[in-house]
């Protein structure tokens, strides 16, 4: 009896551990089989190529993409007890003041972005602050009632878009121009609107993003093996200006005294190589933030040296005088009725500011006179002044380096034929040109006649600093190297006995010509001027031409009282900067008697 009880209770003992047996392998095979969110083995990053910069010639970085953050939190996940302790760290680490955390903390429930734009390296604090804190347990596990599973989510750090930065501020603005922000599947882009920014969107802009997936490893981090993967980013090509920021700079802060002394709507300037077409300062008084623009600099926003287009008034009576030169129609000492100042073609009386009986073909530029200009340009035919205006320019895009420009315009070759348009024309009125313009059709004089396209772009630069050149503009004869030189002659007798002879300065080699034009405002003349001033500067090694415009002078409606000076204190700047160096012969020091 006793071992029947004791088979028994073996029996169930052994039954038990069967059953037991059976329940552990259909639990097991209910886990295995139960569809389950498992952790991947892989993981990939992505991360942003960015917009590439616009650098000075001198190696400043003018504009720069930097790469935007934003920080998100679920406030679900935060323990009570060390919400404190979050928002203190969190400001410490982000700058941002702890009442502003702790606002967006109490009135965002659940997701709430703490901050959209932190910059790079604040974000690579932040996310090891978002490690430490899981770290200190400052974030706890939520089981979802619904799955009975567990979750954890904490500090996230994520890429959110870029910035444009413009470092110096106002510096070639509206040259530069100024971006706008596209966003692309949440993510913020910049895009050029105006300026160099725009022109050269294509090459700015990112090229590919850096991507990189393979096995990872208990952080989440990729094990960079053979059978990971990345490509590298591609960002977008560096632009490298002809312009160099210690020369802008002074001329910007020059046109800027000059503009409030002068009375003067906006001055603009350009420098220019005369042999490369290089541009080593293109400037106007009228600049703006590219980050922070206001109503008051809408009128600013324009490139005025390609877009404000004006009747130039006397510098184009050079031109036409090379014209009339370079055709064998004038002799440089041909004497021509000054007719006492008054001089009528049909019903249009032309007149000069100084009365002259007679002067020379040639001291008609140097004293600009209407009236002998007007006669002169009677020689050429309407055909022939047409193609010259167009030879040296005229009605045809300055520069292939900045959009939008405003070509102006020339009378036809019917026009032309009739007396009275070509009197007009023949002294830079019934056209329409651009700064840029009279700048490249100015470098003819200073280029044995050879015209030159004015460039702003020296280079590219790609990721692995490797420079890729633009390319330079054929360079056309437009007039005989003996008639430019003859022209050179002439400014340089301008500067020294006529109308510019504010801008002589010792030691180089300066000529240029002055013009006055009214300005029009609905289809009729107003009594309120442009004044230019057009012409070069050379020492024995570098030539620059230099261009000045100076729109509305209320102190003068004179060239030579507005323009000239302007034009004067651009050669003392090259001079200081040491582009130019005067060929100065020092005289030498008077014996001292007292020494025996």
């Amino acid at each position: 009896m006793i071992n029947q009880n004791k088979s028994k209770k073996i029996a169930i003992l052994y039954a038990l551990l069967v059953v037991g047996f059976l329940l552990f392998l259909a639990a097991v095979l209910a886990t295995v089989l139960k569809s389950r969110d498992l952790p991947s083995l892989y993981t990939k990053n992505s991360s942003k190529a960015t917009r590439g910069s616009i650098i000075s010639a001198d190696g400043y970085r003018i504009a720069t993409t930097v790469k935007l953050y934003k920080a998100i939190v679920n406030t679900h996940y935060i323990d009570p007890l060390k919400k404190e302790l979050f928002v203190k760290l969190f400001s410490i680490y982000s700058e941002i003041d702890a009442k502003e955390i702790e606002k967006k903390l109490n009135t965002q429930k659940g997701v709430a972005v703490l901050s959209y734009n932190i910059p790079q390296k604040q974000a690579q604090y932040l996310k090891q602050l978002a490690y430490e804190l899981r770290r200190l347990k400052v974030f706890m596990e939520i089981k979802n009632p619904l799955t009975g599973r567990t979750s954890l989510h904490g500090l996230s750090i994520i890429e959110s878009g870029e910035s444009r930065e413009y470092a110096y501020g106002k510096l070639l603005t509206p040259i530069l121009g100024y971006p706008h922000k596209v966003e692309e599947d949440g993510y913020t882009l910049i895009k050029g609107i105006k300026g160099l920014e725009k022109r050269f969107e294509n090459e700015l802009q990112a090229k590919e993003d850096e991507l990189s997936q393979g096995l990872r490893d208990v952080n989440s981090y990729i094990i960079l093996n053979k059978n990971s993967f990345t490509k590298q980013e591609v960002n977008g090509l560096d632009v490298k200006l002809t312009i160099p920021i210690s020369l802008q700079i002074r001329v910007e802060n020059m046109l800027d005294e000059m503009k409030e002394d002068l009375r003067a709507k906006e001055i603009m300037v350009s420098v220019m190589e005369a042999s490369s077409g290089k541009i080593l300062a293109m400037a106007s008084s009228n600049r703006f933030l590219p980050k922070n623009i206001e109503t008051e600099d809408y009128k600013s926003l324009n490139s005025s040296m390609i877009e404000y287009s004006f009747e130039p008034g006397s510098v184009v009576k050079t031109v036409t005088f090379a014209l009339l030169l370079d055709k064998g129609r004038v002799n440089p000492y041909d004497m021509v009725n000054g007719h006492g100042g008054r001089y009528t073609i049909g019903k249009k009386t032309i007149t000069d500011e100084h009365k002259f009986d007679r002067l020379s073909a040639e001291d008609i530029i140097v004293h600009s006179s209407n009236v002998g200009i007007a006669q002169l340009a009677q020689k050429l035919t309407g055909g022939e002044f047409n193609q010259g205006l167009m030879d040296f320019g005229f009605s045809k895009a300055s520069t292939p380096d900045l959009v939008y420009e405003r070509v102006g315009s020339i009378p036809s070759t019917m026009q032309l034929n009739s007396e009275i348009y070509k009197a007009t024309c023949s002294y830079g009125y019934g056209m329409r040109v651009n700064l840029m313009q009279l700048i490249r059709a100015y470098s003819v004089f200073n280029n044995n006649g050879r015209i030159v396209t004015p460039k702003i772009v020296d280079t590219f630069i790609d990721s692995r600093r490797k420079e890729i050149a633009t390319p330079y503009e054929e360079q056309a004869q437009v007039v005989s190297t003996a008639t430019a030189q003859r022209i050179k002659d002439i400014l340089i007798k301008t500067v020294k006995e006529g109308t510019g002879t504010k801008a002589q300065t010792e030691g180089l080699e300066v000529g240029g010509k002055t013009g006055t034009a009214h300005i029009v405002e609905g289809g009729r003349y107003v009594s309120e001027y442009n004044t230019a001033f057009m012409g070069f500067a050379n020492d024995m090694k570098n030539k620059y031409t230099i261009g000045v415009i100076v729109i509305r002078p209320k102190k003068s409606q004179f060239a030579a009282q507005t323009a000239v000076p302007v034009y004067k204190k651009i050669i003392d700047l090259l001079v200081e900067e040491e582009y130019l160096k005067p060929n100065i012969v020092e005289q030498p020091s008077p014996p001292n008697n007292n020494l025996h």
